[in-house]
């Protein structure tokens, strides 16, 4: 097994070797551990699937987990929306009928089974959960309830009596962190999770690694033949990286890995505009700034307005503190509101009426009027920033190149964001489906194995999540599938090919 880390400290010198090392403790990478440590589902006895292709499939391999089963053939002829199948596969196993709003139960029971568990390390720069603990806390999550929630543990369970009946059962950003951080300590996880450390290189070494069935020891090249032949000698992944203590002080770590995950998810590096005067202190990019500004008193209702750059849910989250708050907002977006690839266009007026009233507000907003029910706000469809000014002056121009300048108090660019993959070579571009462009969760995902999650380039590394399309947490947990069904299995292979002592 691998050794114990005291106190949660990595090595500095390498002498660290896991089997899987996860980069990322979101639901993407929780999800991954809870797999890896040994839950295993079935299709629960007497139980039934609304898709009666997909039961009889199951029904012909009731005595394996979903796990050990062929994922193609069960993948095969399902559809959803995630353009990878396992995820498809797995939210119609755990969500029957979910698209539809149906409460169907899940046809699956999970059962913990120690003997199929994986040592692995999952590496994040905060608490497990990922950048939910950094998002505004008040707000309703797009998803339903049981969109976010893990496998094994229902947030309706965990919520009990306390839970408050929130609008069409959603939850916000804050209980999703919380319960994902429940979820590591119910389900024994903690001992997989390192926080507050911060990857800065994953390269190949020149080492190998025996795989766990031969040993699961770190071997150089240069070691004797008879270390090496003890099991499948396999490249090894170098990881550089630091960890930031209580005080603050970095201490740098190397660790080796027989397999790497990527599971960052994309809110780590805000996305820019590019144009003048952007790095000016009033120009922000996450919507933290705007809370912290509107709490620390430097924009209030009778302060200049806040410029809204962005059309997303983000930017509408912005919108809708602001209003609250009272605080004056222009609105500048380049899309139409009419455009049918707007969000807004695409979300259910019902199950979404704060999104419908933000939408309202940019249909009804024009540059010249202001219409008494939307008091202090005023958009500017198909706009776009052209410069920001030393004396908080932004000029805004048109579709048919008309500028407007504006006084503001300060800026939220909220336009989306990318991935953090600097550790990785290119900033792992070479990786991605337009090799030349950067990786975008949304126009250049990462490019894997359908069914493994294997990335097509780099043997034994995977991606998983936002990082290869799937952004929403319901068809998150697809990816954990694949990579634990593609590793179970190898390891199995490779200890079938071990002679018999």
């Amino acid at each position: 097994m691998m050794p114990l880390l005291e106190d949660q400290v990595l090595p500095k010198d390498g002498s660290l070797t896991v089997p899987i090392l996860v980069v990322g403790n979101g639901p993407s990478g929780i999800c991954l551990s809870y797999l890896l440590s040994g839950y295993r589902p079935y299709l629960s006895p007497g139980a039934s699937h609304p898709n009666p292709i997909l039961q009889h499939k199951l029904e012909a391999s009731r005595h394996l987990s979903i796990v050990d089963q062929d994922l193609e053939y069960l993948s095969e002829g399902l559809e959803g929306r995630s353009s990878n199948p396992v995820a498809v596969l797995f939210d119609t196993l755990l969500l029957p009928d979910g698209d539809y709003g149906l409460d169907h139960a899940s046809p699956l029971w999970w059962r913990l089974e120690t003997w199929q568990s994986i040592s692995h390390l999952v590496l994040g720069t905060g608490s497990p959960g990922g950048s939910w603990h950094a998002m505004e806390g008040s707000m309703l999550t797009l998803s339903f309830g049981n969109w976010m929630e893990l496998p094994g543990l229902k947030l309706k369970d965990w919520f009990g009596e306390k839970r408050r009946n929130l609008r069409n059962d959603r939850v916000t950003p804050a209980e999703v962190a919380v319960y994902y951080q429940h979820f590591v300590s119910k389900m024994g996880l903690e001992k997989n999770f390192v926080a507050n450390s911060c990857l800065t290189s994953v390269r190949r070494s020149s080492g190998v690694a025996e795989s766990e069935a031969g040993g699961e020891r770190r071997v150089n090249q240069e070691s004797g033949e008879e270390e090496q032949s003890r099991g499948a000698a396999r490249p090894l992944w170098e990881a550089k990286g630091y960890q930031t203590g209580g005080d603050g002080t970095l201490t740098p770590f190397v660790i080796g890995a027989e397999n790497v995950v990527l599971a960052t998810g994309t809110h780590d590096e805000p996305l820019r505009l590019r144009v003048e005067g952007e790095d000016l202190p009033y120009v922000c990019h996450s919507i933290s700034d705007f809370e912290t500004a509107i709490v620390r008193g430097r924009v209030s209702q009778g302060s200049e307005p806040v410029l809204i750059v962005g059309a997303g849910l983000t930017a509408a989250d912005a919108v809708l503190c602001a209003h609250h708050c009272g605080v004056p907002v222009l609105h500048a977006f380049r899309r139409s509101v009419t455009d049918p690839g707007l969000i807004f266009n695409q979300l259910p007026k019902v199950l979404y009426p704060e999104y419908h009233k933000v939408h309202q507000m940019m249909s009804q907003q024009s540059v010249g009027g202001e219409p008494a029910s939307y008091r202090g706000y005023t958009s500017f469809p198909r706009h776009h920033v052209t410069s920001f000014k030393p004396d908080r002056k932004c000029i805004l121009e048109s579709w048919d190149k008309c500028r407007t300048a504006v006084n503001i108090s300060m800026a939220l660019v909220l336009i989306g964001a990318n991935p953090r993959l600097s550790f990785l070579r290119d900033n792992g571009a070479y990786l991605g489906l337009h090799p030349k462009l950067p990786i975008s969760c949304h126009c250049n995902p990462l490019q894997v194995n359908p069914y493994t999650y294997e990335l097509l380039q780099e043997p034994n590394l995977f991606a998983m999540g936002p990082l290869v399309g799937d952004n929403f947490v319901r068809f998150v947990k697809g990816g954990a599938l694949g990579i634990t069904s593609c590793l179970v299995k190898r390891r199995k292979q490779q200890e079938e090919q071990l002679p018999a002592n």
